[in-house]
């Protein structure tokens, strides 16, 4: 019984010692690992164009939709712009100075306190605001017009501050022909 005993604890031994050599490329969980990808010297290719995206030509509705972004957001209550807003008017009047062709229409929203023809006057004043913004900037006020929907096509129906400002903005949207 002794011998048995012993063999048994060789064999245990044996097999610490197998598993203490094993390489990092087998896991006894889960088997043969992959190898890690090899380094590329070929440059980062994460600023490529998204799939679809690649024929996207400069002066179109996609092209603003993508590259300048059309909607500019407010805080709770207020038309008054932020850094962030004029930044995103300032790439939206550049970009129509270059393309002329293109009328825009505002679109302003709100998410705020406050009655249904409050809101649509807060709206309505967002959207003003940025109307005046952009024809500062050198946008042609006859390209521009604007209207206030007020809580109206909301983005999301929602309690939550983070959630509800998504609600709370002006769309620029670009036409051909006017509308109202």
């Amino acid at each position: 019984m002794k011998s048995r005993v012993s063999g048994l604890a060789a064999l245990a031994g044996l097999m610490i010692g197998l598993a203490a050599c094993s390489t990092s490329s087998m896991n006894p969980a889960s088997g043969p690992q992959e190898p890690p990808p090899p380094v590329s010297n070929t440059p980062d290719e994460t600023n490529q164009p998204a799939p679809g995206f690649e024929n996207v030509k400069p002066g179109t509705e996609e092209d603003f939709i993508l590259n300048v972004s059309r909607r500019t957001f407010f805080a709770a209550d207020s038309a008054a712009l932020d850094s962030t807003a004029k930044a995103t008017l300032d790439n939206q009047a550049a970009w129509l100075k270059q393309y002329p062709k293109w009328l825009i229409k505002l679109q302003g929203f709100a998410d705020d306190s406050g009655g249904d023809s409050a809101q649509v006057a807060l709206s309505s004043k967002r959207a003003e605001t940025v109307m005046a913004y952009l024809a500062a900037a050198g946008v042609d006020r006859g390209r521009m017009w604007a209207k206030g929907y007020g809580k109206e096509r909301q983005v999301r129906s929602c309690t939550e501050r983070s959630c509800k400002v998504q609600n709370r903005r002006v769309v620029s949207n670009l036409r051909t022909v006017r509308d109202d």
